[in-house]
């Protein structure tokens, strides 16, 4: 009597590529999404102060995650020379050749093409600043090969969106935007920087350049400066805008969250350094707690 071999059914070729696209844009990795929704949402409150209109609130929040997509794929098309040299990175899809390079820029397209389709339901001076913020998601993953500060390229393209919400919602991008884009331009680079040191290793023996990189022995005493430098940026958000004790609140547990990082990277391992980036969302959150506590609170009042 024969034996009858039981196989996996096998996968259509549409749902094959549906998965490695949704991989390439780091679908099963919220991380991205929240580090670059939080400070847009700050944005948005501030400007609006209070809950924004519902219409703009849906164009940035769905932006965000087009944009941060994009931006995945864009990065791992300028490292398709890169990422198979780094163990954290080497089963990407354009690393493995899973997906090919033409692929990858016709999903940028597609995802840039998206997004501005929704700016463009926005005021002029808005959609003129998302040209600039093309330019900066695009061009950022180029960087590594020629500078040592990436990361804070990285900042600049992942606060965009600041600038952006205060001028969907004033018209205008006044003084306290750019502050907190300054805030978030040294919270984009710390919390960046604990990813570079992540791949150290690997990107010197790649001959990739980092922040990381840069600071050597000297990063954590650096990172402890680009955190309270961060945390005097938003102290200053917080005066100029005329916050209170919720916001206030907030920040001093913001403070506590990046003070126990610290003690997460002590060893300068990988698994805690990348805990300590992880761990970046707590701060985002709470930050915009204390916002929309506070502003709701003075609205109620």
């Amino acid at each position: 009597m024969g034996y009858e071999r039981d196989y996996p059914p096998a996968v259509p070729r549409w749902r094959e590529r549906l998965g490695q696209y949704w991989k390439l844009i780091r679908g099963d990795r919220p991380i991205g999404i929240l580090l670059l929704l939080w400070p847009t949402w700050w944005a948005l409150w501030l400007a609006a102060e209070g809950t924004p209109p519902g219409w703009t609130l849906f164009v940035f929040t769905a932006g965000v995650w087009l944009t941060r997509s994009a931006g995945c794929v864009i990065n791992d098309y300028a490292d398709r020379w890169l990422d198979p040299q780094v163990e954290r990175t080497r089963g990407r899809p354009l690393a493995t050749g899973a997906v090919s390079g033409r692929e990858a820029l016709a999903v940028f397209a597609v995802l840039m093409l998206a997004a501005f389709a929704l700016v463009l339901t926005l005021n002029r001076l808005t959609v003129w600043l998302s040209f600039a913020g093309l330019f900066l998601a695009a061009s950022y993953p180029y960087l590594k090969r020629h500078t040592y500060l990436p990361q804070v390229y990285l900042g600049l393209a992942f606060g965009w969106g600041i600038p952006m919400a205060f001028a969907a919602v004033q018209g205008t991008v006044p003084v306290l935007a750019w502050v907190l884009y300054f805030a978030n331009l040294l919270w984009a680079t710390a919390y960046d920087t604990w990813y570079a040191m992540v791949d150290r290793d690997d990107d010197i023996r790649a001959g990739s350049k980092s922040t990381a990189i840069l600071f050597g022995d000297m990063d954590l005493p650096i990172q402890g400066v680009l955190y309270a430098l961060t945390l005097c940026a938003l102290a200053l958000v917080g005066r100029q805008a005329g916050l209170g004790a919720y916001y206030w609140a907030g920040l001093g547990v913001a403070a506590l969250l990046a003070a126990w990082e610290f003690r997460m990277a002590r060893r300068r391992d990988k698994a805690g350094c990348f805990r300590a980036f992880l761990h970046n969302n707590w701060i985002g959150m709470v930050v915009f707690a204390g916002i929309a506590l506070d502003l709701a609170l003075r609205n109620g009042g």
